[in-house]
Order: structure tokens, then sequence, then C-alpha cells
């Protein structure tokens, strides 16, 4: 279903320089952040209300990721996180064609196994894992292969109704190396995922939401408005619970239910040792909205 949203965009609260380059269409980014002096090269970065927003910007490879995309992209994403004024991330993709067309093919043609093994070669995806703030995937246009595995790294995808999603990497003679295997059968399940991964099948931003790996879907005008009207929902709650609730959510992927279920009361009971518990609960019984100090 098409979620319409009303109410223009926030004032950016940060400041975010963008160095364009004159000939070429590559273009130099400096970082969000005066104390942070990283150029980044293929994304920009920008902090709006409590949202962080991070943008593949490298239209000539149509935002395919490369190893240099990934280190920016895994080095802003940790920055923001420990940022007290950004709340949420946002993943998305320069233009509404591509969100990312998959991991880039030239860097990976004439690579061998033991350069690839020695390097640990795309390894530093998982650096994502470690940000404990939302993020949230906006997904704008084609996103394959490791585009899609990129998706798939965020806790929540929101997609433009012009979203194409698929893992094509068969057809290169390799699989998907970015988490795809294993992400997508979590997602989709078993058959869904042999089915994009072995046959190619591209998967409608509808299709995507039906079979579960997408959460919303939204009109491309709105995709950007939608991710940070959810992230801002996000930034009105307590940052401790956010991060407990998600943690308790990544947690189900890896545990039996039984240890899961362990894991998640003794978070429950730990957030009673916050005041931002005892503001949630007195809010409420008090008719009134909370205001919570992460605390």
């Amino acid at each position: 279903m098409l979620a319409a949203l009303s109410g223009a965009r926030g004032r950016v609260l940060a400041r975010t320089y963008c160095l364009q380059a004159s000939a070429s269409s590559a273009q130099w980014f400096r970082s969000f952040s005066d104390q942070d002096a990283t150029n980044y090269r293929t994304i920009r970065v920008e902090v709006e209300d409590a949202a962080g927003t991070i943008t593949i910007c490298r239209p000539k490879a149509l935002n395919a990721v490369n190893t240099l995309a990934m280190e920016e992209i895994v080095h802003a994403a940790r920055a923001l996180d420990k940022r007290p004024d950004v709340k949420a991330l946002i993943i998305t993709g320069e233009g509404p064609k591509y969100f990312a067309a998959g991991a880039d093919i030239k860097e990976m043609a004439d690579q061998t196994y033991d350069e690839a093994y020695h390097k640990r070669f795309m390894e530093g995806w998982t650096g994502l894992a470690a940000v404990r703030k939302p993020i949230i995937a906006a997904v704008n246009g084609y996103a394959l292969g490791g585009g899609c595995e990129v998706a798939m790294m965020a806790d929540i995808i929101i997609a433009s109704e012009n979203a194409v999603f698929g893992q094509p990497e068969v057809n290169l003679g390799v699989i998907p190396g970015m988490g795809g295997t294993q992400r997508l059968i979590r997602a989709v399940g078993k058959s869904k995922a042999m089915d994009i991964i072995l046959c190619d099948v591209r998967l409608t931003a509808f299709e995507a939401q039906a079979s579960g790996l997408v959460s919303r879907v939204v009109y491309t005008d709105q995709l950007m408005a939608e991710a940070r009207s959810m992230a801002a929902r996000i930034a009105s709650l307590s940052a401790l619970a956010v991060a407990k609730a998600k943690d308790c959510i990544n947690r189900a992927y890896e545990v039996p239910l039984s240890e899961g279920l362990r894991y998640e009361q003794r978070e429950f009971w730990s957030a009673f040792a916050t005041e931002d518990q005892k503001e949630g609960m007195h809010a409420f019984l008090n008719k009134r909205n909370p205001s919570f100090k992460d605390r």
C-alpha cells in the first residue's frame, strides 16, 4: 500500500560539505563533522533533524559498491552512531533509478582466490552490525547483487514504487558474498531465496513487500520524506529502549527461541534500571507525552 506523507522537510541541523569536481563527474565529499575531516569520495553524508543520511554517489558506476564505498559507508555509519544528536541512520542511493546496481565488477573481475582470501575481500561490511542505532534503507530503483545485500544489512527497508530487488551473482560465476544467501532466506524463506538466487528472479517493490523483504512501499517522490518520518518517530523514543529492542530482534536470528526469550527477558528487566522507563510509564499514567533523556 502506498503511503502518502505531508509536511515540509526539517531544517538541516548539521553542515554538509560537498566539493564538486569540475571536468569529471567524480565528487569528493568532506565529512559531516568538523571533528572528522575525512574526505569521502563515494558517499554524501548529512544530518537533518535527528536522522543521519548516507547517500551512495557513484553515478557513472550506477552506484555500484566497491571496497572504497564499503569502507566509507561503514566509517560514516559508525561515526554517526557516536553522535548524540543522531537517533537513526538512513542509507540511500543518489538519483531515482539506482539504489546500488551491485558490487563493482571491474574491481572483482581479475581478482584471484588468494587475493580475496588474504585481503578478506568485502568482509568490512560486518562493521555495520556494530551500529546500535536503527538503520533504514531507503531503496530507490535497482538494488541488485551487492545493492540488495546492503539494503538487507539495514534494520528496516522501505522502497519506492519503482524499486527492483535481485541477487544475479550466479550469472557471473560467483555467489552472493555480502550476506545474500544468509539474510535473504531469513527474510523470504528457503524456496523464494533459491528462486531469486538460482533463477535470477527479480522482485518488484510490491513483490518484495509481499515476500517480507520490504516493510513499506511509497511513491518515488515521497521515499526520503517517509524515511525521515520513520527516523523522526524513532527519535521521539528512548534511545536506550530502541537499542535494546534492536539488539533483541537481531539476536533472534542467531539463537534458538528459548535462548532468545531468556535474552529478551534480561533486557526487559534491565530497562527498569533506567530513568526513561520511569518517565515513559509515569507519562502514560499522567496522560502526557514523555520526555526521554536517554538515561
